[in-house]
């Protein structure tokens, strides 16, 4: 599926990073495209960016801003469901999060973006799942808002609740399976990409962790593409009201 931006739109860029010889080949025999939303919102847009970018993978990125004339215009031939993320892999549509996930990790088996094999890799994807479909409290009451300060919102008894439970798949994963690093199972994986937007919420709300769950915050925090989607996140100046249920529009 070929398509054209407006010049006045905002144009796709090219995201790339260093590759080792096992991603070349993948690399040079397919087009990969993201179709991503606003950085400083899409928690959703920002698991598959990360992930493609903390790999090494590159990809072009299409920008369709929240509630914009591009979003209007673009996003019913880009996404089958009307959201984001969609990865385009040549003509090839693959929609949701967790399946660009699986799809990029076959397509680049060397990246090696699972853990190996046995009780950490099933642990691995059985988290991965869970944060996917689980924990609508803390979204609901905390949606990402990157560039925001909003200490105390937020905090309701179920969205301390749904943080509690995330507290304790960090620690039990880093306890079991973090022995090679400071990920969630040793090194880099989808299972921290899943987790990244969930970092970056804690923050923005002042939420006081566990030692074990601060020191895996901050290594999320330092990860290179999760450093560099926060600082664009931060440089966006669209307010999205929908997600901004505890601060005015400006103006």
């Amino acid at each position: 599926m070929h398509f054209r931006l407006h010049a006045t739109h905002r144009l796709p860029r090219l995201i790339s990073a260093p590759l080792g010889p096992a991603h070349l080949g993948h690399a040079l025999a397919m087009h990969l495209r993201l179709i991503i939303a606003n950085k400083n919102y899409s928690s959703w847009s920002m698991r598959s960016w990360v992930l493609l970018r903390q790999a090494g993978i590159p990809f072009e990125e299409v920008m369709l801003p929240f509630d914009s004339p591009q979003w209007r215009e673009h996003m019913p031939r880009l996404s089958p469901t009307g959201r984001v993320p969609v990865l385009w892999i040549d003509d090839e549509a693959v929609h949701d999060s967790l399946a660009i996930a699986e799809t990029v990790a076959e397509l680049f088996p060397d990246a090696a973006l699972w853990p190996e094999q046995g009780p950490a890799k099933w642990h691995a994807r059985a988290v991965s799942a869970e944060m996917h479909a689980s924990f609508n409290a803390l979204r609901g009451a905390m949606p990402m808002n990157i560039s925001a300060n909003l200490a105390g919102f937020g905090d309701t008894p179920a969205s301390r609740a749904d943080i509690a439970r995330v507290v304790a798949i960090w620690e039990l994963c880093r306890a079991r399976f973090g022995g090679e690093g400071p990920f969630l199972f040793g090194r880099f994986s989808i299972a921290d990409a899943m987790f990244a937007p969930v970092v970056t919420r804690l923050r923005t709300y002042g939420v006081a962790l566990s030692p074990v769950a601060e020191a895996y915050a901050r290594a999320v925090l330092e990860l290179p593409a999760v450093a560099q989607w926060c600082t664009e996140a931060r440089g966006e100046t669209a307010f999205v009201a929908h997600d901004e249920p505890y601060r005015p529009a400006p103006g």
